[in-house]
Parts: C-alpha cells; sequence; structure tokens
C-alpha cells in the first residue's frame, strides 16, 4: 500500500532550486541567482520531482511556470529561504531581516515613490536586497515575478491578495506656447479636436486608462507614448495637451493646468503581495515604506487644483 512521498527523501535544498526558478520563470536566470550552472538547476528540479512523485513545472511561453501541484509546495516551501537567511543572520550578529524583495511598479509611480521608499529600506536594513521593476503592463504570476506590485486598479484574475495603496489624480496640462496659438478653453466643451498626449492606445492594456472611460472621446490622439516621462515631455514641447499624473505635472515648469477642476480623474493604485515571497519579513518592511511614502505625500498625489 502506496503511503505517499518519503519525506526524508525531499531535499530541503531542492526546494530552494524550486523557489528560484518560481521568482524568476526562467532555468538561466534562477542558475545565476544560485551561482551554479543552469543543468545543475534541471538535475535538482527533476530529483524533487521524483522525490514528491509529481510534475511542478512545465514550460510555457513566457517561461517556465508552476503547476496545480507547484503552486501548493512553493506557497509552503516559501518560509525555507526566510528562515535560511535569519538563521545565517543570527550567526553573523548582523540584522535579522534578510532578503531580496523585488516590487514591481508603472514607472512613474516607481521613480518618483517607490524607488526613494526602497533606497531607505536598505539605509535602515542592510541585510535587505531590493530590485524595483517599471512596468505599466497588467500584473502577472508568470515571467520574472514579484514579491510586492504596484498597479492601476486590481490585477485582474491573479492569485495575489491586492489593497488599496492609494488614490491618484491625472490631469490635463499644456505648454504655454500650445494654448497661446489656439482659442482659449473654458469648458470641457472646448477641448474638441484638440491633440492629447496620452498612452499609446493601442498598446495599452490597463482597462482603467481607456480613453472611452475617461470622458474625453472628442480629443484625438496627437502623441502616444509608453513612458510617462516621454509623455511629459511631449506636453511640455507643445505636442498637444497632456494627460498626466497630477504628482508630475503640477508645477512642473514649461506647463499650465487645463481645466484642473472640470478634468479631474481620480484612479487607485492598489499594493498587491505575492503569496509565495519567499523573504516574508522583508516584504512586510518594504510594504510598510511604501505605505508610509504615498502616506506622507499625499498632497502631491491629490494635490489641490489650481
Amino acid at each position: 500500500m502506496s503511503t505517499g512521498p518519503d519525506p526524508h527523501e525531499v531535499s530541503a535544498d531542492d526546494l530552494r532550486y524550486l523557489l528560484a526558478v518560481a521568482r524568476v520563470g526562467r532555468l538561466v536566470s534562477a542558475a545565476a541567482l544560485l551561482g551554479v550552472d543552469h543543468t545543475t538547476v534541471r538535475r535538482r528540479l527533476d530529483r524533487l520531482e521524483a522525490a514528491l512523485g509529481a510534475r511542478l513545472l512545465d514550460r510555457g511561453a513566457d517561461g517556465w511556470q508552476l503547476t496545480a501541484i507547484g503552486r501548493d509546495v512553493v506557497e509552503r516551501a516559501a518560509p525555507l529561504e526566510g528562515l535560511v537567511e535569519q538563521v545565517v543572520a543570527a550567526a553573523s550578529g548582523a540584522d535579522a531581516v534578510r532578503g531580496t524583495v523585488r516590487v514591481a511598479a508603472p514607472e512613474g509611480f516607481g521613480s518618483l515613490f517607490a524607488a526613494p521608499a526602497l533606497a531607505r529600506v536598505r539605509v535602515e536594513h542592510p541585510g535587505i536586497a531590493l530590485e524595483l521593476v517599471t512596468s505599466t503592463r497588467p500584473l502577472s504570476l508568470r515571467g520574472s515575478g514579484f514579491d510586492l506590485a504596484v498597479t492601476v486598479g486590481s490585477p485582474a484574475g491573479s492569485r495575489v491578495t491586492a489593497e488599496l495603496l492609494t488614490e491618484y489624480a491625472l490631469r490635463l496640462y499644456a505648454a504655454p506656447s500650445y494654448l497661446a496659438a489656439r482659442p482659449a478653453i473654458r469648458t470641457p466643451a472646448d477641448l474638441e479636436g484638440h491633440d492629447l498626449v496620452f498612452y499609446v492606445d493601442a498598446l495599452l492594456t490597463v482597462r482603467e486608462l481607456d480613453l472611452a472611460t475617461l470622458g474625453l472621446e472628442g480629443m484625438r490622439l496627437g502623441f502616444g507614448s509608453t513612458n510617462v516621462f516621454a509623455q511629459l515631455e511631449a506636453t511640455r514641447a507643445g505636442a498637444g495637451i497632456g494627460l498626466l499624473h497630477a504628482f508630475m505635472g503640477e508645477g512642473a515648469a514649461g506647463l499650465e493646468p487645463v481645466l484642473p477642476r472640470a478634468v479631474d480623474v481620480r484612479l487607485p493604485f492598489m499594493l498587491s503581495t505575492r503569496p509565495d515571497s519567499p523573504a516574508v519579513d522583508a516584504v512586510a518592511i518594504v510594504r510598510d515604506a511604501l505605505r508610509r511614502e504615498v502616506a506622507g505625500r499625499r498632497d502631491q498625489l491629490l494635490p489641490p487644483p489650481r
């Protein structure tokens, strides 16, 4: 009668290899993270699957993906890495909190809010290594992975715990030269036919940023970019009226607000936590740092219209 896998045959070190692949999605990247070659990673994974009697990973279009059993194993094994780091720290007398935390965020928020928050964490907790990945694409559990992610709106269909981090404002701005060359804009109806500086509509996959939902259908996209800093500079150069993050456009040199009270789009930044993140204590510290950052700079995220 079968009694299932023998715990003595399951190597905790092999589980570390699985955690690494689950984190980065590729054997070569996991090998670099662990300081071994990719054949060693493959061999360790094969041994772990044999010991457990179950397939843990499948090859997908964007890397290796966990099977349903693999996800369950990773979630249960995730604390192992944190425990090992704590043991090493205790033995060396160093900061007890150690680990690597990867944060995914939109480039504007990531550069201007997440980066300074992460820098302070690094100063206060030198045992925590930090990675910041910026993108405005929908959140996915596949590919490079993350420990914490800031997204515009809630991640659809992801197995993550999401909470509201903060709301932020999108408002219209334009260069003085652009406004001086055209009739005065006094009401939203006057925006009809104006060039808009915003995201590339065909590449935009975040539903909260769809122009059809923002009430600006009368404007035409004159300059589109996937990068918010490019949008800012194009607006400053007179390419059109930019629908910009207020924390970037408000008070920026070379820009004037356009209908700030009539067009004031409020969107949520959501904070998601990956359930199988190994550095539990480190993730909690970074999450609290992000919360403190937005709480202390609320007036920049939602500045009063002028």
